[in-house]
């Protein structure tokens, strides 16, 4: 794994945190628009309606759950991430991995913030990619 795909997994789990909070929201749609139905249902039809309302409880539940998991992984995830970061000594190096990979900056911010234009930028960040992919290899090797 390179140093770029390290630092971008706590991205790509937020991404997936996202999309289940989307997913979440439609389920919580369907288990209202199944109780709004229920009172317009026959009684002899009641049990059908409220095993698909509890089915739909039930995923809502579950779905929380997975999204509450990844939370804690993405945090743990992120604490890590930064634990890697700041091995570099180089405080701009240091402060743009924060800013991209921890707080999801883009690129124009960045460069804002930091008083460089994105060109500069770019070439900090590989410099950065480099530095940091040396101090991981280090690093896993020196636990072997």
């Amino acid at each position: 794994m390179t140093a770029k795909e390290y630092l971008s997994q706590a991205f790509w789990l937020n991404q997936l945190i996202d999309s289940k909070l989307e997913q979440l929201v439609v389920l919580r749609s369907l288990a209202t628009k199944v109780t709004s139905s229920l009172s317009e249902v026959k009684v002899q039809n009641s049990n059908d309606e409220k095993s698909r309302l509890e089915n739909t409880i039930i995923k809502i539940i579950e779905l929380e759950g997975e999204i509450n998991d990844d939370v804690d992984r993405l945090v743990d995830l992120k604490i890590e991430i930064r634990e890697s970061i700041n091995m570099i000594t180089d405080i701009n190096l240091k402060l743009l991995l924060d800013m991209r990979y921890l707080n999801g900056k883009g690129w124009d911010e960045i460069a804002e913030t930091m008083g460089y234009d994105p060109r500069t930028v770019f070439r900090i960040h590989g410099k950065a990619l480099k530095e940091l992919g040396k101090k991981l290899s280090v690093n896993v090797s020196s636990d072997l």
